[in-house]
């Protein structure tokens, strides 16, 4: 009976001890997580600044790059070269109609001026004999041998056939018009490349029969790979620093770990408007090698190099605050948080430039630390 006893104090004893430990413990914890820490600042130094602009694009086509051949004429589609994928080059034949009616009008017309020519041959001979009955004529009648009613005759049949002469050389005029208009007309029979490139879509068959009305028809879209470019949209608060001849990299999806180099060339004056957003294109031209890397609607992130802005006031983003339409930073001053209206500048990755405001070696506080420090003083 002892020994148990002994046995049940001495547990006793230990939970006590055990208890009294964690009691101790937990109160020296809480106590350290109650313990005030002083509100997070930074310093106003000096950075070089070498800023970007980010954005987000695609690859697209130049203008003139990109056409749809169609047709110009009504017809049956009888030969079709064209392939997606094929590489043509200007001037190569890509599909062909029927030309059975085409080839008539052009014989018809080739006949229609082949009379016209020969009117004005007929007419040319009547005006010389028109002309010489017109001298003899005035000869015979200063020899008073005939009258002047006969010489007015005479004179009058000239002018009938000089008149011939020149309605003859209209329908001359006329009939070689409509020669080289069917002639023309054949020729649209036979669609050709109007530009060197690949065929990116066939919207055709042989043996279809397509209807040229007010807008042609197209039977092919021919793409020169070798005339691409980026069209980045770049936000409006960044627009601003944007200009022509900057340098701008960027990669595709498709070979992540490929980079492309480029600059500016262009920017849109016309704002592109997405969910509210407002962007604005600014054209990239592509100075690095590409070809069988790249194609059209490849989406591309871009990077635009802005010239770098040496040995400026900074502090960090964080510590800059909109207020009432004013842009604030609380400054250290006499143990106070002391609000200064501030004009802001670059900003590059976590940094931010102050063009004025603040003095370079004063303290700022960081997010909301300034406006606590500032009521702490107060009371």
């Amino acid at each position: 009976m002892k020994k148990s006893t002994r046995r049940w104090s001495l547990l006793l004893i230990i939970l006590v001890l055990a208890a009294a430990g964690a009691g101790w413990w937990l109160s020296t914890s809480g106590k350290k997580e109650t313990q005030p820490t002083g509100p997070a600042t930074a310093k106003v130094i000096r950075r070089d600044f070498s800023s970007t602009v980010l954005a987000t694009g695609a690859v697209k086509s130049q203008v003139g790059s990109e056409v749809k051949v169609g047709a110009r004429v009504s017809g049956k589609v009888v030969r079709l070269y064209a392939n997606i994928g094929d590489a043509v080059k200007k001037g190569q034949i890509i599909a062909e109609l029927e030309k059975d009616d085409l080839l008539a009008k052009v014989e018809r017309n080739r006949a229609d001026l082949a009379v016209a020519e020969a009117r004005i041959a007929d007419v040319q001979a009547r005006l010389k004999l028109a002309e010489t009955q017109h001298q003899r004529q005035i000869k015979l009648n200063a020899d008073r041998s005939t009258s002047q009613d006969a010489v007015d005759s005479a004179e009058k049949e000239l002018a009938v056939n000089q008149a011939g002469l020149n309605l003859a050389r209209r329908q001359v005029d006329s009939a070689l018009a409509a020669l080289k208009e069917s002639e023309a007309t054949l020729g649209y029979a036979t669609l050709t490349a109007s530009i060197s490139g690949v065929i990116a879509s066939v919207a055709t068959q042989e043996g279809e029969t397509v209807a040229a009305g007010l807008n042609a028809p197209v039977f092919v879209t021919i793409v020169d790979l070798k005339r691409l470019q980026v069209d980045a949209f770049v936000d409006e608060v960044d627009i601003g620093k944007i200009h022509k001849t900057q340098k701008a990299v960027f990669t595709v999806d498709a070979f992540p770990a490929r980079e492309f180099e480029g600059k500016v060339v262009a920017i849109y004056p016309k704002a592109v408007i997405q969910e509210n957003v407002v962007n604005y294109d600014v054209v990239i031209d592509i100075t690095s090698p590409y070809e069988g890397f790249l194609k059209p609607d490849m989406t591309a992130s871009v990077t635009i190099m802005l010239e770098a802005r040496p040995n400026v006031l900074a502090v960090p983003a964080e510590a800059v605050k909109r207020e009432r339409g004013k842009t604030m930073l609380y400054v250290l001053t006499a143990g106070q948080a002391e609000p200064r209206n501030v004009k802001t500048g670059w900003k590059d990755g976590p940094w931010i430039e102050i063009a004025g405001g603040v003095e370079e070696g004063e303290t700022v506080f960081l997010a909301d630390s300034g406006q606590a420090e500032k009521k702490n003083g107060g009371k």
